[in-house]
């Protein structure tokens, strides 16, 4: 699994129209299949398909699937999980997701103060 904040270091998106999966793959550090399997389980991720049906992703897809990646890797969800997340959820209007493990930081520090009380 991945560190947290490895969003952070991911490449920041060129000024292009349109990037091809390899491409993508490179800056949302995600191999070219698991890019395939995701458009098969996220609806709102389709990327323009041409001629041999070649994909070309836009910028909006691109920040689509940084924002899959960092509910999976970064935030343990499933894929329903991070499917229901996104069904709220536009890319523009991101809300700031639950971290589960400073969840879990805070209900053992609370759990503490509770003991140090007792």
């Amino acid at each position: 699994m991945l560190e947290p904040s490895h969003n952070a270091v991911l490449p920041e998106i060129p000024a292009k129209r349109y990037f091809t999966i390899g491409e993508v793959s490179e800056l949302c550090d995600v191999k070219p299949h698991v890019l395939r399997y995701w458009e098969q389980e996220f609806t709102q991720l389709k990327p323009v398909k041409r001629r041999g049906n070649r994909r070309y992703y836009q910028r909006q897809d691109v920040m689509l699937i940084r924002q899959i990646r960092e509910l999976l890797y970064e935030q343990g969800f499933t894929i329903g999980g991070a499917r229901q997340q996104m069904a709220g959820n536009d890319v523009e209007d991101e809300k700031p997701a639950v971290n589960k493990s400073l969840v879990k930081d805070l209900i053992s520090d609370v759990e503490e103060a509770l003991k140090d009380l007792s």
